[in-house]
């Protein structure tokens, strides 16, 4: 049963206070407590809740992978118009600036995930109990996630140890650098991976496996390609997860025409056999999306969804995130990926007489299928468009592949046979046979690698990063300027407040 927690927050315009409501599927009864108060952490059940306030954060990271995508060759903005979400449009076409609503709104949201962490950890040691250990490693997973995220964007970033911001921080505490930053992440994340339960006891918990993914994930960032192999290796190792197959299809699954590959993106595989880690999204609450994130649906999913749609298996949207024909065209013939990838509305609405859509800026024809509504059942609450129950699948078992694969391959003593290996187990999936295998070695496979990333991944908010640690973003997205698009801006506010104290990111 869902049920509700309001925290009042001092976060991110590092140093303003919002109300959010949460809910999430592991709060079992209402509680209300203020984050300013020290009157807490009196009881397992307050640490349990305030775990529950940081992970309510993840939903609002929505944003993290629609922009993602915009912001690299997978896609277009879309939307009604030239005019609409302006902070999209122009991430899309590279010409965003520190005032920009979007950037702002990922900033603050992604801090307000780091604030409530720190609220736990700074009050870590106040009171002893029976597990308190999993609820710690939890903790720093999750703010591993968030300062993941943030230095992935910005680069360095405001960091205050195991403390809560507090207004007058921002013009004493600098940017610390983007090394200390991955310092903090790595720290994290082992603590998580040496405490955390390998199989999480509720959907949606971090666990063992999920930090070592995100360590590999860091170290990969930062070209630390043998730590990133090794710890990929272990997590490969235990045997926890595997790349769904035909076998985990149910009856109804294989009659309806859906692949292994397909299955994953539907509800009947949210939280399955290759969910390494997934942020859950529910449409039963409903919410408004203004201010901090203040819904329980995963907005991108409505944003994506073609507009104006009638017909079946798909509902309405708003026409953003619109794939691109140069991602179109790069999955190749016999690739199964491609019609759960792409809706293609020039074959799909021909074989569903009836079904229609009205063209909105920027149409190709093509939409994100792994992630746009699905037909709603009657009784569901609030707006369609804000409130899909379609989970985010963010790190899944063949991402870890291809990220073990790509480590392999790059370390000094690089091993190409391991990494053609967790290569062709991705491809032979996604072709349904043995016969598409890659046999090179060197940069040709590292070439293969990142090929096989992007069509496997696509629309999943992953391909403007790949591109930027791999030096290719200038190459492959139109207006990108080297020197100033790896990161993004600080939001202007921010620069203002800190009032000296933090440098804007270069050339902005």
């Amino acid at each position: 049963m869902k049920k509700y927690i309001y925290i009042a927050i001092a976060s991110l315009t590092l140093f303003s206070t919002a109300v959010i409501s949460c809910t999430d599927e592991f709060v079992e009864r209402p509680v209300q407590y203020s984050i300013d108060s020290e009157n807490y952490f009196n009881s397992k059940t307050d640490y349990e809740n305030a775990l529950i306030g940081a992970y309510d954060m993840l939903q609002s990271s929505f944003i993290n992978v629609l922009m993602g995508e915009i912001a690299s060759d997978n896609t277009f903005a879309g939307g009604n118009g030239p005019n609409d979400v302006p902070g999209y449009q122009s991430v899309d076409d590279m010409i965003h600036t520190p005032v920009n609503a979007q950037i702002k709104q990922l900033w603050d949201w992604m801090f307000a995930g780091v604030q409530r962490c720190n609220y736990i950890m700074e009050f870590k040691d106040k009171t002893d109990f029976v597990g308190k250990n999993q609820i710690i490693a939890q903790t720093r997973f999750l703010r591993a996630y968030y300062h993941f995220e943030l230095v992935k964007w910005f680069g360095g970033i405001p960091m205050k140890g195991d403390k809560r911001f507090s207004t007058g921080d921002e013009k004493s505490i600098p940017r610390s650098s983007v090394s200390d930053v991955y310092a903090s992440i790595e720290a994290d994340l082992i603590y998580a991976s040496q405490n955390l339960s390998s199989i999480a006891a509720q959907k949606g918990r971090a666990t063992s496996g999920a930090a070592l993914a995100l360590l590999g994930k860091a170290y990969l960032y930062q070209g630390k390609y043998t730590e990133a192999a090794d710890t990929f290796e272990t997590l490969i190792s235990t045997n926890n997860y595997r790349l769904v197959t035909t076998a985990d299809l149910t009856p109804q699954q294989i009659t309806d025409g859906l692949t292994p590959f397909g299955s994953i993106f539907e509800d009947a595989g949210e939280n399955g056999p290759e969910s390494v880690f997934e942020i859950q999204y529910t449409d039963v609450e409903g919410g408004s999306y203004s201010g901090m994130q203040n819904i329980e649906g995963n907005v991108a999913v409505g944003f994506a969804g073609p507009f104006g749609y009638e017909g079946p298996v798909f509902a309405d949207g708003n026409n953003f995130n619109l794939p691109t024909p140069k991602i179109v065209s790069a999955f190749t013939t016999g690739d199964l990926r491609k019609d759960v990838t792409i809706l293609d509305m020039a074959t799909w609405i021909p074989a569903h007489p009836g079904s229609k859509y009205t063209k909105q800026h920027e149409d190709t024809g093509f939409f994100n299928r792994k992630y746009i509504p699905r037909t709603r059942r009657p009784e569901a609450a609030g707006d369609v468009k804000l409130t899909s129950p379609n989970n985010y699948r963010a790190i899944r078992y063949a991402d870890v592949l291809l990220m073990a694969a790509e480590a392999n391959n790059k370390k000094t003593n690089n091993d190409d046979a391991k990494a053609r290996n967790y290569l062709n187990m991705v491809r032979d999936r996604a072709f349904g046979d043995v016969n598409h295998r890659i046999t090179a070695s060197g940069t040709a496979l590292y070439d293969a690698i990142l090929a096989e990333r992007r069509v496997e991944l696509a629309g999943e908010g992953h391909r403007f990063f790949d591109l930027v640690r791999t030096g290719k973003a200038a190459q492959e997205i139109d207006g990108f300027v080297t020197g100033k698009h790896e990161l993004f801006p600080i939001p202007l506010e921010e620069i203002q407040f800190a009032a000296g104290n933090w440098a804007q990111n270069p050339n902005y």
